[in-house]
């Protein structure tokens, strides 16, 4: 593999997150007003979360992505310099709006509200080549909220993998129930890192073991987030579930939200696969980091260390 100045390249989503912790399942309109228990303002996007993650475990991160000249994406940006991801390659879009995303949490259920702004205008092309080839690992997140970058990823990890990079993909939800155009992209992708509900949809089937090898069967290794109950991956062609530490394991106050924590869970199985370990381990560092990560509010506020998650 060719010299290289970043373990991680991650391209994709970044945006305030506004999260409402304790609203109503129905907000009341006719200017109604609810007092919650909670209201936080913090970094949110798959594709931020979880390079903020992976810069806390160690490993040399940088973000490609596309936000607005405006105050949120002002936010965005200082946000992940602070955590030590390199920004150089964001585009700042003169003009435009930053992605905006507003979260009604209800304990570990969600409702979320999103802006695209100008996330559906980042593309491949906003990744500079020179950027690409100095990058181990490429991680995509949120393929089905950026629809130019969707288009684009096959040929972004066919250079990424000829320059002897990884590659990773996140889908995340997909807001039109489709689930389409990952035909060309599962091939050329290494690790497929969807959560229980992403993977039966992706898959087409009701059983999660089936679904597990219906995807393997397309040429990915998917490693399926499943929330309390850990985690599954294909070893040897059956299926191997790791499980979930106790709740307790969050730490003293216990499950604050769960918001990014699948993103944190990416970080960390990208973390691991980095440092050599055997599957069965790094899927159990994925976990922890997961796990870990629901200490406080927001995605990024109680990312684990290295030490940390592996202890």
């Amino acid at each position: 593999m060719a010299f290289t100045d970043f373990d991680l390249l991650v391209v994709g989503d970044a945006n305030p997150d506004v999260i409402v912790s304790g609203a109503p399942r129905r907000p009341a309109f006719g200017q109604r007003e609810h007092l919650v228990d909670t209201g936080d303002l913090v970094l949110g996007g798959s594709g931020a979360i979880t390079a903020c993650g992976a810069a806390r475990l160690g490993l040399r991160v940088a973000f490609a992505g596309r936000v607005g000249d405006d105050p949120a994406g002002a936010f965005v940006l200082d946000a992940l310099r602070r955590r030590g991801v390199d920004v150089s390659a964001c585009v700042v879009e003169p003009g435009a709006a930053t992605a905006l995303t507003v979260i009604l949490a209800d304990g570990q259920d969600r409702a979320i509200l999103t802006a695209p702004g100008c996330l559906g205008r980042t593309s491949a092309g906003d990744v500079p080549p020179g950027l690409l080839a100095r990058a181990a690992h490429v991680h995509v997140s949120s393929f089905y909220l950026q629809p130019l970058l969707a288009e684009g990823v096959p040929e972004l990890f066919r250079a990424a993998r000829a320059g002897g990079a990884t590659t990773s993909l996140d889908t995340n939800d997909d807001p039109s129930g489709r689930w389409e155009g990952l035909g060309e992209v599962l091939p050329l992708t290494d690790v497929l890192l969807p959560n229980e509900r992403e993977a039966l949809a992706v898959a087409g089937v009701a059983d999660l073991g089936r679904a597990v090898r219906e995807l393997a069967a397309r040429g990915t290794t998917p490693v399926v987030k499943c929330g309390a109950e850990g985690a599954m991956t294909i070893m040897d062609g059956e299926p191997l579930r790791v499980p979930a530490p106790p709740a307790k394991d969050a730490g003293e106050g216990g499950v604050v939200d769960t918001v990014g924590a699948g993103d944190s869970f990416d970080a960390g199985l990208i973390a691991a696969r980095r440092r050599g370990l055997p599957v069965r381990r790094s899927l159990e560092v994925a976990v922890a980091c997961g796990t870990l990560s629901t200490r406080a509010a927001g995605g990024t506020a109680a990312q684990p260390t290295w030490e940390e998650a592996t202890s």
